[in-house]
């Protein structure tokens, strides 16, 4: 195996490549996709996901705190405040939120995160868990889930309103928001991912991190798949 290291433009390609095992390949998401959910896994999914939206913050909260470089963290900070508001805007957390009661879930009942399954709880902290005790770059690194996300996003906007027109149309400004997010984010993460993996082992180390995360994203949807089969 060569030691050398790829061109950055590889390296990137390398990265998005990735993709393929992306959560929108799953067939749970495709079921969705195709308009094939019934209300109930609908809302079963947006209970579950949820989960993953309340820890994100605590994640980027958890990777700032092991950045010493003050430009970077003010960079960084921007993700928390995205998730949990500042100001006026009040943030991904909250429009999540609207989307569970667009889907039919009282704001208290998803809250109170009672329907969470276990193996998407497992799934969720082990990322969490990860973004603690990783060094900040690799836990960037596996932030670039977000390269694939404005697909899956786009994709709901467009399906969701034909396919499951009884979900409120304001529920879904969650997919709309965070459509420019994700590009966003995903020009900082790529270019501290690029400038810290230059070796061709750390560049294969990168690669594993990206996999771990896409890995989490495919289990969770996977558990929720299993505990609300098609009726």
């Amino acid at each position: 195996m060569s030691n050398v290291p790829w061109s950055a433009q590889e390296f990137e390609a390398r990265l998005r490549a990735k993709g393929d095992r992306y959560h929108i390949h799953h067939p749970f998401n495709i079921k969705m996709r195709n308009g094939e959910l019934s209300r109930k896994q609908i809302q079963g999914w947006v209970i579950n996901r949820f989960y993953y939206q309340i820890i994100i913050p605590q994640k980027d909260a958890a990777i700032m705190a092991n950045i010493s470089d003050r430009e970077t963290r003010r960079r960084w900070v921007q993700r928390i405040l995205d998730h949990d508001g500042h100001g006026e805007n009040e943030g991904g957390i909250e429009a999540w939120t609207r989307l569970g009661e667009a889907v039919g879930i009282p704001r208290d009942e998803l809250w109170s995160l009672k329907h969470v399954q276990p193996a998407v709880r497992f799934a969720v902290d082990a990322y969490l868990n990860f973004a603690r005790t990783a060094s900040w770059q690799e836990a960037v690194c596996s932030s670039l889930t977000e390269m694939f996300a404005p697909a899956i996003h786009k994709q709901r906007l467009a399906n969701w309103p034909k396919d499951y027109p009884w979900v409120a149309a304001e529920g879904l400004e969650y997919f709309r928001s965070r459509i420019n997010l994700a590009e966003r984010d995903v020009e900082h993460g790529l270019e501290v991912t690029l400038e810290h993996f230059t070796s061709r082992k750390q560049q294969e180390r990168a690669l594993e991190i990206l996999q771990f995360k896409l890995d989490v994203l495919w289990c969770m949807s996977d558990a929720i798949s299993l505990a609300y089969p098609d009726e």
